[in-house]
């Protein structure tokens, strides 16, 4: 992959060999993110799993303190009184088979897509579309919920899903560059802490094997993980 000099020239203020405290990360991160817009941070956190086992597949949400810094978009599926309860909720969209049918037509203007149970029956056949772009939605994720009010509030608020990919590792969004230190720093602390209570029972070895924080167009800084984790 080519990279422009501003890259070349951020990688060098680097040290590819070294695992910074997660303070200093985060000040290297802030100082290394020089692009003319306002970069998203990620997150990689690298697991001992092997996700091909249903019992090691990690996944959850978490509510980052300090949200990610996008706009979420919320559309809602559901009927009857719960309409009213998403719009009160300041849902971006809320319907069903208008919905379903935009769906199918290849409109993906939302970020999540939180749904009632009664209706998941009309929602099943979007499967093929919808999981791909890993807006399925689930109750493990609390997308597929009677609560819809509270549900479109989290997502709101920050909440986000998460998942390991086929690799063992897991990616999300933790926020931008314009964040304060510390705010960054509080989000990430909560995304590893969240990942940890997801252990799963009976895996022997490592579990965390690498922290990872990078920008948009920045180099990866890799983090100590034991400097997050207390």
């Amino acid at each position: 992959m080519k990279h422009s000099r501003r890259y070349y020239s951020n990688l060098k203020a680097i040290d590819k060999f070294k695992n910074y405290d997660v303070i200093e990360g985060v000040d290297l991160l802030k100082e290394t993110s020089t692009a003319k817009f306002d970069e998203s941070i990620e997150i990689s956190v690298n697991l001992g799993v092997n996700p091909k086992y249903s019992e090691q597949m990690v996944r959850g949400t978490v509510i980052l303190p300090h949200g990610t810094g996008k706009k979420i978009r919320v559309l809602v599926l559901t009927q009857g009184e719960k309409v009213k309860e998403a719009e009160e909720a300041n849902a971006d969209y809320v319907g069903l088979e208008e919905y379903i049918k935009k769906i199918q037509d290849g409109w993906f203007e939302f970020d999540v897509l939180i749904v009632s149970p009664d209706v998941m029956k009309f929602v099943g056949k979007l499967g093929r579309v919808l999981g791909p772009k890993g807006l399925m939605p689930n109750p493990k994720s609390g997308t597929v919920t009677d609560n819809i009010g509270n549900a479109v509030k989290d997502s709101k608020a920050g909440k986000i899903s998460f998942r390991v990919d086929k690799y063992g590792i897991i990616h999300s969004a933790i926020g931008k560059a314009s964040f304060d230190k510390e705010k960054l720093v509080d989000n990430v602390k909560t995304m590893v802490k969240t990942v940890m209570k997801l252990k799963p029972i009976g895996l022997k070895g490592q579990y965390i094997r690498k922290i990872t924080l990078s920008s948009t167009q920045g180099p990866g800084i890799k983090i100590d993980k034991q400097s997050v984790l207390n």
